[in-house]
């Protein structure tokens, strides 16, 4: 199992949300680059990244912050946060993401989630935020029409690699991921998984591991001290 260590980005610093409540927002660092380099020291090859102002706004407001994290490392670098235009996929490329996530624009308009996904095949992944057991959409703000486990299977029937599912009541929290949610989802679908929200313990790393979920991404726990990328890593093997 591949672990994602996260950085969200807002005005150019890295931060995290409780719950996906911007009114409850924690700054890290402003210098998110560094964090980037810290966790590639660590040994990871993978980034998990969020704009949290483009995921309300449909723009890249910080993509110099991106462009210096992609020199600061050689890792693998996904990003979400309101890419809902072939614009805004071009331009996160040239930048030197690897990978781009659409969440918004996958529920509200699927021609261009199949034309996307049709150009860039498995360079876009799509996110999956839960809520209540439904899809939400505009930086958590709403909720769509779709349960969570029905878009999932209709993502892979339309040709989607690779799905980044959080369950929302346990982002930021620290009380640990729903481990049944993902269970779930293992069981009735043949794509790759990535596990975020509340991964919080190197117990859920291993529980992951055990249901051949694809990645888990770490956020909060690495900021708060109570999971080092290292260890992750190593319970992930």
């Amino acid at each position: 199992m591949y672990i994602f260590p996260a950085i969200d980005i807002v005005k150019g610093s890295a931060v995290r949300l409780f719950k996906g409540d911007y009114n409850q927002m924690t700054v890290y660092s402003e210098h998110p680059e560094e964090i980037a380099k810290d966790f590639e020291n660590s040994g990871a090859k993978f980034l998990h990244l969020v704009d949290l102002e483009g995921a309300k706004d449909g723009t890249t407001p910080n993509i110099e912050t991106v462009k210096k994290i992609r020199n600061a490392c050689d890792m693998f670098i996904e990003i979400g946060g309101g890419i809902r235009s072939l614009e805004v996929i071009e331009a996160y490329f040239k930048a030197g993401v690897n990978r781009v996530i659409l969440g918004t624009a996958a529920v509200n308009d699927e021609a261009f989630l199949k034309q996307a996904v049709s150009k860039y095949g498995d360079k876009i992944a799509v996110g999956v935020d839960i809520k209540d057991g439904f899809v939400a959409i505009k930086g958590w703000t709403e909720k769509s029409a779709f349960s969570g486990l029905e878009f999932c299977e209709k993502m892979q029937n339309m040709g989607v690699k690779t799905i980044i599912c959080t369950d929302i009541s346990k982002d930021g929290a620290m009380k640990g991921t729903n481990r049944e949610l993902y269970r779930q989802l293992s069981k009735r679908l043949n794509i790759n998984i990535v596990a975020s929200g509340g991964v919080s313990s190197l117990e859920d790393i291993k529980a992951l591991k055990e249901m051949n979920i694809y990645g888990a991404i770490i956020g909060k726990a690495y900021y708060t001290g109570a999971v080092k990328i290292a260890d992750a890593l190593e319970a992930a093997k």
